[in-house]
């Protein structure tokens, strides 16, 4: 009987991916137990190695982008446009599982490394392409960049108030929500190929992946004929009335989801407030709530400045409302929730020292998640990997002398 001490422990991935989405989906399938060859540029690495928050460098060795999508991996650095690296690749390719890519549509299949290609060396091989609009089409040559996208698919002009310009997210949301999604269909991919034996390509756009995350409103605008208006408030969604946002109190700011205004008129002491409750009523509030939502919105926000967050939120706890304070990064850190679910973890490296990180969010009874190698250095395993794979000590002597393979220890 199989044993398996991860979900995923039986699976190899060749992973050619780079910067976010495709690291992220493979950073994933490693949490799960997966072993990842992440495949790098020969002594340059992942793009991502270089480009830093704040100017800095996480334990003066490498970037916080990087640490953040590359843990769960071992690294082999090769220039895959010299024969003799392709053939290192197809006979990795015979014994693996996935191999996922996220470069410029038609670049890996040109070089020898499309869906095709390996499909000949192993019939059962999952092919993952991640790209920014599909393979293609008018755009298939754009940049596939995150805030592009955001404001390519409506997003950015859904969000923020009506007086200021469309706002991006404080996070690349195209990317990891395209990196979740390619591990979905690899997944799926992998029950179907245990029930067949039958491996696929799987192909994964985040210009997709993005209009599927708005789905609600898309179905709303398409079908009741009615585009969003951003508020002048800060109401939390374009389709939604007061009192659903964030307001300034007397020490920072509160979330207010759910609340009627008999309660918040209660909690504030201002009976007028309830006037706005007056005529036709939704799920969403009465009419008033929607079209007079800036001022609503404006009027509340007036009482709650003279509370502070913590009162406001115990207050309106105790009615059954919804509301949360708003946390910086390092507040979230200190949450007794988050302390409370370990959703932060510590790695730790001989090179770069101890690095903080967001632990796996998926949590399981019998095949737990879990961060079992840091991020690796540039080609850092290349020896060991081409060692299991059957090349002599001096075969890959030969390989970096050649300049096919670097390794940097």
């Amino acid at each position: 009987m199989l044993n398996l001490s991860s979900a995923l422990s039986d699976v190899k991935v060749l992973d050619f991916s780079h910067l976010l989405a495709g690291p992220f989906a493979t950073q994933t399938l490693g949490d799960y137990g997966a072993e990842v060859y992440k495949i790098e540029r020969i002594h340059v690495g992942d793009d991502f190695r270089r480009w830093n928050f704040f100017n800095k460098k996480v334990g003066n060795y490498s970037s916080a982008s990087y640490m953040a999508w590359n843990r769960n991996k071992r690294s082999i650095a090769l220039d895959i446009r010299k024969p003799e690296a392709k053939k290192i690749i197809y006979k990795m390719a015979e014994s693996c599982d996935i191999v996922i890519q996220n470069f410029r549509p038609g670049v890996m299949a040109k070089r020898g490394y499309g869906y095709e290609d390996f499909k000949k060396i192993n019939s059962k091989i999952i092919y993952c392409s991640g790209s920014g609009y599909g393979e293609s089409g008018p755009y298939v040559n754009k940049p596939g960049q995150d805030l592009l996208l955001q404001g390519l698919t409506g997003l950015a002009k859904n969000t923020g108030r009506s007086s200021y310009p469309p706002t991006q997210l404080g996070a690349g949301i195209a990317d990891q929500l395209g990196s979740l999604n390619m591990v979905i269909g690899i997944l799926s991919a992998l029950h179907y190929r245990n029930q067949t034996g039958k491996g696929q390509e799987i192909k994964v756009d985040l210009l997709s992946v993005l209009l599927q995350h708005q789905l609600q409103e898309f179905v709303a605008v398409l079908n009741l004929n009615q585009e969003f208006e951003r508020p002048d408030s800060g109401v939390g969604h374009p389709g939604s009335g007061a009192p659903f946002g964030i307001y300034k109190t007397k020490d920072d700011y509160i979330t207010i989801a759910v609340a009627s205004l008999e309660d918040l008129s209660e909690i504030l002491g201002d009976q007028d407030l309830k006037k706005y409750s007056q005529g036709p009523s939704g799920a969403m509030g009465s009419d008033l709530q929607i079209t007079k939502r800036d001022e609503i919105f404006h009027y509340i926000e007036n009482l709650t400045k003279k509370h502070t967050t913590e009162f406001l939120d115990k207050k309106l706890s105790e009615k059954g409302c919804w509301s949360a304070p708003l946390k910086t990064h390092k507040e979230v850190f200190d949450d007794p929730q988050v302390k409370h679910m370990n959703m932060f973890s510590t790695f730790s490296h001989p090179k770069y020292g101890n690095v903080k990180t967001v632990s796996p969010a998926v949590k399981m009874s019998e095949t737990p998640t879990k961060i079992s190698k840091p991020v690796p250095m540039i080609g850092e395993h290349g020896y060991e990997i081409l060692k299991e794979f059957g090349y002599s000590e001096d075969e890959i002597k030969n390989f970096i002398k050649d300049e096919i393979m670097s390794l940097e220890k």
